[in-house]
């Protein structure tokens, strides 16, 4: 990327751009393809908001905005001159979710307090927010004390009564709080999690988004108590009314839908589809509603479409579309102030390239980038840490030449096309079939989840592939068996992960999708201020194992979404697994999964019963860190890489060599570092069908992989991310090659443990490191780096960014 450019996109990200661009190729001038193979242009000016905002407050006189961010690493609350568009204010809050509310006098902001289970009251003063209250709702959420969670989210203040509503997700009550003597006045079951809770302009009824439910409760606040349900869309959340309060706007990111409710008949008037190109896949996750002041135009935040869907709503039941607006990454909340729109961007714009970002073993050293005529040091280009934090777009209400514009750009950003859930990139013959239902000579799918490793880590050393040996762990002598993959079949070096942690990748690895509820939810528990993701509200509505349920294709799963109790964690998969296989933790390791694996295969295989596709976990290269008395990380990635290379060689020595294909892939990239981008992992495929010494550059993501395995096994897409993903059909030869292959003896010893006593052993004291993702990424990072390379090298700053510099696409070499 040129100078030029870098400097273009970093104006964007400090919102310094003069003016609003009318015309296309203005708007697209510094589009940014994201991992995910999406792509951004967003339109406006930007503030930089924090870690994952969830939610705007706007006060009743439009003086203040104010914004949670409600991330991994530090929340915050910022509040801004909703006038003048800038930060007033930004305060750290130890535990915050979702919730927000002004008083009447804008005088006040309250905000929910996450798992600390408490509301907390600022002052504004001077403009600025000033801790006043708390209001406890229960006793603090702890991981030790193993404390009941209550997790406050949505709030809605009645300021004449003196009473703030508040509904929560983990205990699923709405509570009814006297703010004057801060104490519960009354607690409703609601019987599942609730999002969010809206007061109409007389203040007599309260509508709250049941996120697990489908439904909107109506709560009378004369009689104090819910008097009415409305079934709406899949996973509402937020509400908007208009302004003559007969109808109400709910989000339904689940299916891509605004339900609009008639409120004299509390039933759905009419439902609108959002999604770029309308389809039922799940995949556009429209999270946010606003309304115009008029309230004749309706807003709609795209989460996972990276846009504005726009209605005219002027004669409700008759609604109809006006077009898109594109935005940042994950738009996560919209709000109309006046006549602009204010849009927080849960993931942000992008992030830079790092070239001259700091060298994990050198001293950092500062970067001269030319300005003007100056020439002056800049900090070392970090792209970790806070890469995914937050922006706000601030966008003047757009006239019919601006949404001409505007939708022109979102469909450019957009690879899902309608016709993707029938047909696909591909040629004739090849044993990827092009067209959902075709006709392949694979009949056997195996596809193999690893645990947490970047392409870096462990590939950089192939001499032919785009690696930075400087980020090197876990080279060929770890992973000699990896490496003849690579080297025997194809090796993949731009390959990306279309999840972030272990919470969100399993699935997307699954099912090509994570919901608005994991999403939001998972940063909880990562940041250790609560369970996070856990209610089945989380779930995809389709996974691998439903589709080849429905279309009459074998499965099997091998401790894949099976729980520690060998108990099945989803419906389709009862009966469908081998209880013997491990799934407890990282103490089986991966050569006793194998060993399993391989009685069971030999079982079905003589019954002639083998499953067309079956879905296996490895656990053992995500280590235990330094934790002494374990194996070392070393061990436990040799442990892992031993069992896949006997696994490939005990398929390929059986009669159904020809006749399968193996898909492995990590479940996530989670914080090793990458100099490409830090969701770029390691894949690999062998089979009769897969080409031999093969290099391949196409840009693949999870959702790629997916859609391979479903076009070769018959079965139409889950959502709209594996529909629109390049399908691997390069990576494939139309004639067999029956060579088997031959599994490499570790170089490691499989039986050598952490020491104890040591630093690093320190380092693990008090962290349970048996369980994926228990212990803090960023430790978890650092151990193992200093265990490899030294207790006194400098780590690595964690890489997460968002930019892809990508290799010329269609290029392949031989």
């Amino acid at each position: 990327m040129s100078l030029k450019k870098m400097l273009c996109i970093a104006a964007l990200l400090l919102g310094a751009r003069p003016g609003w661009a009318q015309d296309i190729n203005s708007v697209e001038r510094n589009r940014v393809k994201l991992p995910n193979g999406w792509s951004l242009t967003p339109v406006g000016k930007s503030l930089p908001l924090g870690d994952l905002p969830l939610n705007i407050a706007v006060s009743k006189n439009h003086r203040y905005a104010a914004v949670t961010n409600n991330g991994q690493s530090t929340q915050s609350i910022q509040l801004l001159d909703a006038k003048n568009d800038k930060e007033l204010d930004n305060v750290m809050i130890s535990k915050a979710w979702g919730g927000l509310a002004f008083s009447d006098d804008e005088k006040s902001l309250y905000a929910s307090g996450g798992d600390n289970n408490w509301i907390i009251r600022y002052s504004i003063i001077s403009d600025k927010l000033v801790a006043s209250d708390t209001i406890r709702l229960g006793d603090a959420w702890s991981k030790q004390k193993n404390a009941v969670s209550i997790s406050p989210t949505g709030l809605a203040l009645n300021d004449r009564k003196g009473i703030l509503y508040v509904v929560t997700k983990e205990d699923n009550s709405l509570y009814l709080i006297d703010v004057k003597t801060k104490t519960i006045q009354q607690k409703i079951a609601l019987g599942t999690d609730a999002y969010t809770c809206l007061l109409n302009a007389d203040q007599s009824k309260l509508y709250i988004s049941l996120w697990g439910a489908d439904k909107v409760a109506v709560f009378d606040t004369k009689k104090n108590a819910l008097t009415d349900s409305i079934a709406v869309g899949d996973n509402p959340n937020d509400l908007c009314l208009s302004k003559n309060g007969r109808y109400l706007y709910v989000a339904n990111a689940n299916d891509n839908t605004v339900s609009l409710v008639d409120l004299k008949k509390n039933k759905v008037l009419e439902t609108l589809n959002t999604a770029v190109y309308p389809t039922e896949l799940s995949g556009t996750t429209s999270n946010s509603v606003a309304l115009s002041d008029d309230s004749k135009t309706l807003y709609v935040a795209n989460a996972d479409n990276n846009c504005l869907a726009v209605f005219d709503v002027s004669n409700p039941g008759s609604s109809r579309s006006r077009g898109f607006v594109p935005t940042g990454w994950y738009p996560s909340v919209v709000r109309v102030i006046d006549h602009k729109l204010y849009v927080a961007n849960a993931k942000g714009f992008s992030s830079l390239p790092n070239p001259h970002g700091p060298n994990p073993v050198a001293k950092k050293q500062a970067v001269l980038l030319h300005e003007g005529d100056s020439t002056k040091p800049q900090k070392v280009q970090y792209i970790g840490g806070g890469w995914m934090m937050g922006s706000l777009s601030i966008i003047p209400a757009p006239t019919e030449k601006d949404l001409s514009v505007y939708s022109q750009a979102v469909y450019h950003n957009t690879p899902y096309h309608k016709e993707q859930e029938v047909t696909a990139d591909g040629e004739a013959g090849n044993p990827v079939p092009n067209k959902t239902g075709g006709s392949s000579p694979v009949k056997y799918v195996f596809y193999i989840l690893q645990e947490n490793r970047t392409y870096d880590q462990v590939l950089s050393d192939m001499p032919h592939g785009n690696g930075d040996t400087s980020l090197l762990l876990f080279g060929r002598k770890v992973t000699p068996n990896h490496h003849a993959l690579a080297d025997e079949f194809v090796l993949l070096d731009n390959f990306y992960v279309d999840g972030e942690v272990s919470a969100d990748g399993h699935n997307w690895s699954m099912g090509a999708y994570a919901t608005d509820y994991n999403e939001k939810n998972w940063p909880t528990s990562y940041g250790g201020r609560g369970k996070g993701a856990v209610s089945n509200t989380a779930g995809n509505k389709l996974y691998i194992w439903d589709q080849a349920n429905r279309y009459n294709v074998s499965y099997r799963t091998y401790g894949e979404f099976v729980n520690a109790d060998n108990t099945a964690r989803l419906p389709v998969l009862k009966d469908h697994y081998t209880p013997e296989y491990p799934t407890r933790d990282l103490r089986d390791p991966d050569t006793m999964r194998y060993r399993i694996w391989e009685k069971d295969f030999d079982s079905l295989l003589a019954q002639n019963a083998l499953p067309r596709i079956s879905t296996l976990r490895m656990l053992s290269d995500h280590t235990e860190g330094t934790a002494p008395g374990r194996p070392t990380p070393f061990a436990h990635v040799a442990d892992n890489d031993l069992a896949v290379g006997k696994l490939v060689e005990h398929i390929s020595k059986s009669p159904i060599w020809e006749n399968s294909v193996i898909f492995i892939v990590e479940d996530d990239a989670q914080n090793g570092p990458d100099h490409v981008d830090a969701h770029r992992t390691t894949a690999y495929l062998a089979g009769g069908y897969v080409k031999r010494n093969y290099i391949d550059h196409t840009m693949y993501s999870t959702s790629s992989m997916l859609r391979t395995m479903e076009l070769i096994l018959g079965l139409p897409p889950m959502t709209q991310y594996d529909a629109a993903a390049t399908p691997m059909w390069r990576c494939f030869s139309k004639t067999p090659n029956n060579t088997p292959f031959k599994s490499l003896p570790s170089n490691i010893d499989l039986n050598e443990v952490n020491p104890k006593g040591t630093k690093l052993a320190a380092m693990s004291r008090g962290l349970n490191l048996s369980e994926i993702d228990s212990a803090p990424d960023e430790l978890m990072n650092a151990m193992i780096w200093k265990s490899v390379k030294g207790e006194h090298v400098t780590v690595p700053t964690p890489v997460r960014a968002a930019f892809v510099n990508t290799i010329k696409e269609d290029r392949d070499d031989d």
